[in-house]
Parts: structure tokens; sequence; C-alpha cells
């Protein structure tokens, strides 16, 4: 198996080094002059490890070598992170002093130990030696540098195809032809992108509307091109010159010549022409070729088609809605007795037509039940591929991504196939394996994250699943957990009691069990891991889980992730605050869990923790004192949390208030969090109100209330808030049944900011303010199951921002405001979308 990621671990290792030399922890000169080493080293070899990841298949000694580094590139990440955490002790320690640190506090944080000091030194000393050692054989390998610029391998397509070959596509074919038909708009250029997973079947859509007889009749003149390779436009007009002029040679044209060899060749003549296996995201280069054809006369009755499996691309290419292709699903006909497993082999392609073919080709003149049984039974990674089959096409997209894209990807096959991703975990695991590339100027680590699932999502590799305004969920296609699989076996592995081996250098560990009890003897020797996830062990017993959590705190020191969802733990061990290195835990619905360990507050570089839905009677000072925290959630039974200091939580992005059923009001001190961009409160039932403090929050971007019954907003404006400026975007209430008026403090204060507001099932709710008015960046707006609320504010006009107005199971609003026959309709027809509807 190839080695995969070194490109991307060694840019975050260097950004890492340089982020640590300009820190304010002074570093001692030996140990300046050692990481300066290192950071050399590690530069050279990262000009040259994009050439020898491109040859590494053809040379097993290279692989091997790239191996080597692997494992020091991760030495090294945990040597850096070892100088992070003494700095962050070494704050603690300030920050909470005691008789035992006044050492620390004499020296404060200006430098390290000499003993901490020394111990770097020597460690970075060995990696450098172990890099040394490697040099020789590195260099005979005669490596080059190249750019990150990841190159798609050109592909040949043709315009024509066997209508019976082709089943289940008659729909998405008539679709096609029917916005071929419908007459343009305007004088744009009429695109219609066609976008889908790798094999899903696009260019044989494109072919069967391209050869049907009424686009043939329509269109006088078609022209296919393959474009696949790079988007050039001299290749691209002479392509279409060639098509258009069959066998026509322009290779010694200028660009200028071309365009007006094409001019005249195109000019008040009617034609289609499908561009093929786009994969372009530089708008500029598309601008360059829509400006030709746009002086073409005659453009708005032709059409074109695209194929991509970007979304990006469509969206650069075309202002219409694209065409997303669907999975298929299909029936085979074979020998009686492989009907039943021939239909669950078309089953796990999930619809997917070149992974029927990819599969059907292995079976091909095979009638023996076991050959069939085996395909079934296997990965389709595991099988043979040939050039043109489901796992090399996919392959495209995979080797399309920028090395950072393609090791979050990879990542996600730590989870089941089928799994229900929700972005916010997913962005927190990321995170804490340092997955993410360091944030530009005014951005956040979350805000990377989220980039990179927009990516993934716009490259249909990922399936958006439900929008929850703050958070998402999505799926991924199972060919496409198996391409993922396929390029993380040497970092991800799940292990199940059936699982007999582990590689010893494998970092992520799903364990994935009902039964649990015979697990810990295939990880005893495994020494390396930074994620463990517990999964479908609920059922199993306090004293199992506790054996297997004791062996992972005893064994994995390395570990940056751990995740312990429905554990029947009542308590953690107070090993665990051995993890110094720690960055995510997640004990979301441990609900036997009582209190946390003495330990706890060593885990100091904590950036994420769940303890949502738990059984905990109080939140212990501990937690306080974890300064990194940029995510936390918390359930308590207790009515008041303690008041939060200044300087602690400095960090924090994210807060939650679950199910704290008891809970009276939020804690004193939440002006401190200067941070903070989203609070989420839920289902906290005797909380009254919200602090005037969160004035001060001028960070907070997301406020989100859910059934809070005894909730009252109410917050005036005084005069000292005249102004006031605020950075809300998104305010979202749900489940208010005292609500009577909406906090015009916290609003009005974000009236140049806020962009979404929804107000749902508040049934006391019987007006909107007067002074909504003033929310004049205001996009949208929701209001659902607010049966008192009988009208809008009058001058709904002056939000002339307003792009969406949604009203659902609201009988005096849907009355009023329909579209026909409502009276006051008129009031806002100007709104571009108004969705009302009698459903809640």
């Amino acid at each position: 198996m190839a080695e995969k990621f070194l490109f991307n671990i060694a840019e975050r290792v260097v950004e890492k080094i340089v982020v640590l030399t300009v820190d304010e922890v002074r570093l001692a000169f030996n140990v300046k002059t050692d990481l300066k080493k290192l950071e050399d080293t590690m530069i050279r070899i990262k000009a040259v490890l994009l050439d020898a990841e491109r040859q590494q298949h053809q040379n097993e000694k290279l692989r091997l070598c790239m191996g080597k580094l692997r494992d020091i590139f991760y030495d090294v990440e945990d040597v850096l992170d070892d100088f992070k955490c003494e700095a962050l002790r070494k704050q603690d320690a300030i920050n909470h002093p005691d008789i035992n640190n006044l050492k620390v506090r004499v020296l404060g944080s200006c430098c390290l130990s000499f003993s901490f000091s020394l111990k770097m030194s020597h460690k970075i000393k060995d990696i450098n030696g172990r890099l040394g050692e490697l040099a020789t054989e590195w260099k005979s390998f005669d490596l080059r540098q190249y750019s990150d610029n990841r190159h798609v391998f050109p592909r040949e397509t043709i315009s024509f195809v066997h209508s019976s070959d082709v089943i289940g596509r008659d729909e998405d074919k008539e679709n096609i032809i029917s916005m071929l038909m419908k007459p343009s708009e305007d004088q744009n250029v009429p695109v219609i992108p066609i976008v889908g997973l790798g094999g899903l079947g696009k260019t044989t859509l494109a072919q069967l509307a391209f050869n049907d007889d009424r686009v043939t009749s329509l269109f006088p003149l078609k022209i296919w091109i393959c474009v696949s390779e790079e988007f050039d436009l001299s290749r691209l007009l002479k392509l279409i010159i060639q098509s258009v002029n069959k066998g026509e040679r322009c290779d010694d044209l200028t660009l200028e010549a071309l365009q007006a060899h094409l001019r005249s060749l195109l000019n008040d003549k009617k034609f289609l022409l499908v561009l093929d296996d786009v994969w372009n995201e530089n708008q500029a280069k598309w601008v360059e070729l829509r400006n030709l054809l746009r002086s073409i006369d005659g453009l708005p009755q032709s059409k074109i088609i695209v194929t991509t499996r970007s979304l990006k691309v469509a969206s650069i290419m075309s202002s219409i809605c694209p065409y997303e292709l669907k999975g298929l699903f299909l029936k085979t006909r074979h020998y009686p007795n492989l009907i039943r497993i021939g239909e669950e082999i078309v089953k796990k392609c999930k619809g997917v037509p070149l992974a029927v073919r990819t599969l059907g080709s292995l079976l091909f003149q095979k009638t023996d039940e076991s050959d069939w049984i085996y395909i079934r039974e296997s990965e389709i990674w595991r099988l043979e591929q040939h050039e043109n089959d489901i796992l090399p096409v996919l392959k495209l997209s995979y080797n399309h991504l920028p090395s950072h894209l393609q090791r979050c990807l990879a990542f996600l096959s730590l989870y089941k196939k089928d799994e229900i991703y929700y972005s916010d975990r997913v962005i927190c695991l990321w995170m804490a394996n340092g997955l993410l590339e360091h944030p530009k100027q005014n951005q956040e680590w979350e805000d990377v994250g989220k980039r990179y699932l927009n990516e993934l999502l716009s490259r249909c590799l990922i399936q958006m699943e439900q929008d929850f305004w703050l958070i998402f969920t999505f799926r991924m296609h199972d060919l496409v957990h198996d391409l993922a699989l396929d390029a993380s076996q040497k970092e991800c592995k799940t292990v199940n009691s059936e699982t007999e081996t582990v590689d010893e250098n494998v970092r992520h560990l799903l364990l994935c069990d009902e039964k649990l009890v015979g697990i810990p003897r295939v990880l005893e020797e495994m020494k390396n891991v930074r994620t463990v996830i517990i999964q479908d062990a609920s059922k199993e017993s306090k004293t199992t889980h506790e054996s297997l959590i004791n062996l992972c705190l005893s064994n994995f020191k390395y570990l940056r992730a751990l995740e312990l969802r429905k554990s029947p733990l009542t308590a953690l061990p107070n090993s665990i605050g051995t993890l110094k290195r720690l960055r995510h835990l997640d004990l979301g619905r441990c609900r036997s869990l009582r209190e946390l360990p003495r330990s706890f507050d060593k885990l100091r570089g904590l950036q994420s923790l769940n303890l949502g839905d738990t059984g905990l009677k109080h939140l212990p000072d501990s937690v306080q004192r974890l300064i990194e925290l940029r995510h936390l959630e918390i359930t308590i039974k207790a009515t008041h949390l303690k008041e939060i200091r200044a300087g602690c939580w400095t960090s924090l992005q994210y807060l939650e208030l679950r199910c704290c059923m008891e809970l009276e009001c939020l804690p004193e001190g939440m002006q401190y969090l200067k941070s903070l961009r989203t609070l989420v409160l839920k289902h906290c039932d005797s909380l009254l109100s919200l602090p005037r403090s969160l004035k001060f929050l001028t960070k907070l971007e997301h406020l989100y209330i859910r059934f809070c019954s005894s909730m009252n907003l109410k917050m005036e404006l005084e005069e000292e808030d005249k102004d006031l400026q605020l950075s809300l975007k998104t305010f979202s209430l749900l489940g208010l049944d005292d609500l009577a008026d909406l906090p015009r403090l916290l609003l009005q204060g974000s009236s140049s900011t806020l962009k979404q507001l929804r107000i749902m099932v508040c049934r006391n709710l019987s007006v909107l303010p007067a002074w909504l008015l003033n929310l004049t960046s205001l996009h949208k707006l929701e209001i659902a199951a607010c049966a008192k609320l009988s009208g809008l504010p009058e001058g709904i006009n002056r939000l002339t921002n307003l792009r969406e107005l949604r009203i659902h199971g609201c009988p005096e609003l849907n009355k009023r405001y329909r579209e026909n026959g409502g009276a006051d309709w008129h009031k806002i027809a100007h709104i571009p979308k108004v969705v009302i509807t009698d459903e809640e």
C-alpha cells in the first residue's frame, strides 16, 4: 500500500516549528539551533515529497523509505506538542498559584526550565540523527520539486452510446431534453450543468440526450468535446473547430486566428456544445471561453451541456441550478441460484452504474456460487480493478484533491459505512489531530474545518443529509467510503471482537462491537494511537468498559481524541490526567457519569469537551482551568453554575447548555467569554432570562434557544446602550411557551449584522415589535406555529435586504399574506422568495 499524506504531515510540522520559534515561549539557545536544523531538513524533504508520492508506486525502496519518514514525522509532531504542553503547564501554574509552584511564579513564563530544554534538545537531536541516516538513501532517488497542483489524468469520451445498454436513466434523459428545448430567457450563455459522483453516469446521460432525435432536429450542429485535462482556451478552440470541420488541422493558428475562425464557423448557427468531464475551478479560464461564445450571433438559441463532479465548477459556469444525478436501483438476470446474490451485489453498488459494471465484469462467465459470494462479501477496494473500473474512476476525484483534503477525507473512513456524520464533531476530530491548516487572519480553526467540508460537498464526495442552521449532518456513499478505506489503511482501523491483528503503527481506532471483551488483546502492543472511538458498546458491562479504557489510558500516551459516547461508566479513571496531549474528549450521553476526576485539570490542551446528556451533578472548578477549550457542551443537575472568572475559557468559541432542567440562570461572568461566537440553550426548563452581560460579547454570532419553556427574553435598550454594536448573524427561537417579546438589546444592537431570524412554536407570542424594522441587514425571516401572531410589523418593505420570508402553520398570517386573495399580500410581494403553508 502506498504511503499517503506525507506532504500534508510535513506542511503541518513546518507550520508548528515556525509558530514555536516565534511564540512567547523563550527557547534555550541549543534548542533553537536544533529546531532550526530540523526546520531546514523538513523544508528540503517537503519540497520533493509530491514527486515521491508519484514515484512510490513503481519504486518499492522509495515506498519503504517514505514509511520510515512517516513515523519520524509523527515523532516530530509529538515532540513539538511537548513544548505546547509545557507552556500550558506553566501558564496554569501562574493563573492558579500555590506553594508548590512558587518557582514558576518567580520565573514567570519567559523561559522553559533547564531540565525540560535539555530533554527536548536530546529528543530533537535524535530525530535529526534519524533523518540524517535516511539522507543518503533519500538523495539516491533523484526526486524533483513540484507544486501541489493536483493533476487529473486525461480520459477520452465519445458522443455515441447504445441506448439499449443503458437502464434506468429515462426520466433523467427526459429532464435534460426538456431543459434543452426550453427557450432561453436572456442573452447569457445558456449552460446546463450535470453534476454527480464519479461513475454515476453523467457522460452517459449527456450521450443519451445528445443522440436523441428530438435534440438532433432542434440543433442542426452538435459538438462533443471531452475537456478532462487542463481547461486551456487554445486547446478547446482547436477541438471545437476540428469537431465542426472534421479533420481540419489548425495547430499553427494563433489564439486570435482561432477565435476569428470559430466565429466564422458558428455565426448564425444553432448548436449544442457538450463539454464533458470538466474539472477547471478557475473562473477566469471559463470567462475567456464564455466571452468568445457571447460574441457569436445566434448564441441564445444554442445550448451548452457541462458534465462535472464539482458543484463549484457548475456554479462558475452556470447561473441555473445544476442537475444533480442520483443513484440507480437496478435488477439482475442470472442463473436462478445466483439471482438473490446478484441482487445483493447490486445493492452493494448503491445505484452507481459503473460499480455494477465493474463487479459484473469480474463475474463475467462465472457461474460458481462461491465466486459470487466472494464478490458480495469483499470490499470493492480489495478487488482487482482495471483502468476504467469504479475505483480508478473515483480515484481521479481523490487525486484531484489538495493534500490536506485527501487526508481529511481518508480520516472519515474511521466511521462505519452508512454513518450519519455531524459536521461539528468531524471538525473537532480533525482539529484534535492537527489536520487543519493554520487559520488566516480573522479566521478561526472552526472556519477552516467548515471550508474543508464545503469543498468535499462541492466535489460530491460527501452528501448533505440535513441542515440544522448551526451544524449539518452528511453521509458518505459506500463507494467513497471504500475509496477512503483504501487511502487510510496505514492510518485508520476498525477493530471488533473478531479482529486478530492490528498494525502497530495504526494511529486511529474505531472500537466497534457489542462485545468488547476480546478487543484488549489486539491493542496491547500498540503505543502510537492518537484517536480512539468506542461505538455500539453501550450494552457491555461497566467492568468491561473500565478495563478497556484503562488499557487505552496506560498504552496510548499520544492520544489526541477519545470518544466514549453512551458509555455506562459512573466515573473516569484518575489516570486520564496523564493524557497531556488530549484535545478532544466526548462523553456525550454517558448518563451514569456523576463526577469528573480530580486530575481533570491536567488536560490542559483540551480543545473540545462534550459533557452533554451526562449525569453530572455540578461542573467542577477544574473545567474552568482548561484555557484551550474552544467547544464545550454541558448537562448538569445544579440550579447554578459557578461564576466564570477572568482569564478562564478565553478561547471558547461554542458553548451549549443542554437539558440543564434545574438551571435558573446563566453563570455570572459571561462577559469574560470574549471569543464566544455561538451560544446554544436547549431544554433548560427553569431558565428564566438572559443576563445583560451578553452585550459585552462582541464576537457572538449565533444565538439559538430551544424549548426553554420559562424563558422571558425582554431586554430593553438603555441610555448607555445607544451606541452598542454587536455581531449577531443568526437568532433562532423554538418552543418558548412564555415568550412575549424579543430581546431588543441583542437584536437591535446587531442591526447591521443580523442575517437570519427564526421564531418557531412560540404559541403565546401575539405581536412582533415595531423596532424589528431596524434590522436592515435581515436576509431571511422564518415564522412557524405561532398561532396567536396576527400580523407582521407595518412597513416591512423597509427591510430592503429581506430575500426570503417563510410562514408555516400560523393561521392568521397565512390568511392575510397568502399570494392569492390575501388582504396584505401586496405588503410582502416585493420579497423575492415567499413560502406560506398551513403545515407547521
